[in-house]
Order: C-alpha cells, then structure tokens, then sequence
C-alpha cells in the first residue's frame, strides 16, 4: 500500500475528516482515535519509518475511517493555507534554518511576520490535525504542542552519527562531506528550534513513549514496534475510561 504524502491528498483527509454529518466509528479493536508525532535526528530514517508505519496502522483502521496520513514537509503547505498566508513565506517556515539575525531584519523591514506568529500559527495546525486523528506528524515541536493530548503517541528516532550520514549519502546522492554538513545542520536547526520556541531539549527521553535506535532496529521493525505500541496504549486507554464510566 503507497500512502500519499501530498498536499492533496492531506486536504482531502482534512474535507473529510470535518464533515458534520459524517458518524465518528469506533475502530475494530474498540479503542479510540490516535495520533503520532516522530522527533528524528537526520537522517535516521524518519520519513521511511513515518510512511511504513501508516501503513501498518491503516491495516487496523475501519474503511470508513479517513486514511492515515502524514504531515512534514506539506505542514507548511498546510499552515500557509490554512491561515490563509502567501506562499512566499515557506522558506520562512522550516525548522529553524534560517538564522535569528536574518529572521530579525526581516521582520525590521516588513519582509515576513515574526517567526514566533508563523510559530504559533504551525502549532495551531497541529493542534488540529491531531485532534482530527489518523495522523503523523513529523517534527517541529508536534510532541510538545501535543503533549497534552493522552490519544497522542510520541517517538523519538535516533541512529549514530555515520550511520546517518551515509544514509543521508546515499539517499540524497552527496559526498560524504556534504552529506556530514547537512546532517548537522538540521540537527542543530532542530534542537534551536525546540529550544527557541519551547524552551525544551529535543534529545530528553522523558519527552516521548519510545525512543529508537533505527542502526539496531530496521525501520520496518521500527514501524512495527511502534504500531504495536500504539495500539496497546490505545487500548489499555479506552478499558481504563470504560472503567472510569461503570464507576
């Protein structure tokens, strides 16, 4: 099964998803609905993990459930749209690449919105794509903007830093050098990013169900593990609400 990745298809789900009319059905095991956030180092497999693990979680959603689907790199998109902001903002928006000077002068002269209101704006579509469910998102703060949402499951992806430049080596087809700047590059972006904005240390364990080590566990058995995990949680959840009524 491929699951689509773009915009289009990420539009649909949310169409579908805030239909009125349209019953919310239980899912086949009688737990309710998820959500999952992936905070990766680069290079350590996020996407490939993230589209297998839909994947695996669609097996166990009813057809008349949206599909899963899963939200990075078309979150931009997605922000832009929503709160209805001009395209040229998207090289404003990924994780903290540009630097704070640059950001700073912009906003001087009344290039672009702060980047604490495009900030808040990402987190707002967040917000609501996760309480839409049947979704996984990919970075920029999604666990912590989430955390207190108890239908949401967080995943931190990590690999040594050879194994996930040779990744990124062969996955982008760059020399070793260049592949060993943009590594660090984005990881530095993204711990600046958590760290600017959320006051948080992305590499914290304690902010996420499951840390993986995708150099030991393959990403399909990462998927799988993940999967497993999220629909155990999901369960025990809806047994322990179901508890809480007849009490």
């Amino acid at each position: 099964m491929n699951i689509p990745l773009g915009l289009d298809h990420c539009l649909s789900f949310i169409s579908a998803q805030l239909q009125p009319s349209r019953p919310t059905a239980p899912y086949r095991d009688g737990s309710r609905r998820r959500a999952v956030t992936i905070s990766r180092q680069s290079g350590s497999g996020g996407h490939a993990v993230a589209g297998r693990l839909a994947e695996l979680l669609q097996t166990q959603t009813p057809a008349d459930q949206c599909p899963w689907t899963v939200f990075d790199r078309n979150l931009v998109e997605k922000v832009l749209q929503e709160h209805h902001l001009p395209g040229r903002l998207a090289r404003f928006m990924p994780e903290d690449r540009i630097s704070e000077i640059s950001d700073t002068m912009d906003e001087l002269f009344g290039l672009h919105p702060p980047s604490w209101t495009l900030v808040r704006q990402s987190a707002d579509t967040i917000l609501h794509l996760a309480e839409l469910g049947n979704v996984i998102l990919i970075g920029r703060g999604a666990n912590v903007i989430t955390r207190k949402l108890d239908f949401v499951f967080h995943v931190r992806l990590v690999s040594p830093l050879e194994k996930r430049v040779k990744y990124i080596q062969e996955l982008e087809h760059l020399d070793s050098k260049t592949a060993l700047a943009m590594v660090n590059r984005e990881d530095l972006g993204r711990r600046r990013y958590l760290k600017k904005y959320f006051n948080q240390d992305i590499d914290d364990p304690l902010l996420y169900h499951l840390v993986i080590n995708t150099a030991l566990v393959p990403f399909d058995d990462a998927a799988r593990m993940i999967a497993d995990a999220v629909k155990t949680e999901a369960v025990a959840a809806s047994q322990a609400e179901g508890h809480a009524v007849k009490a």
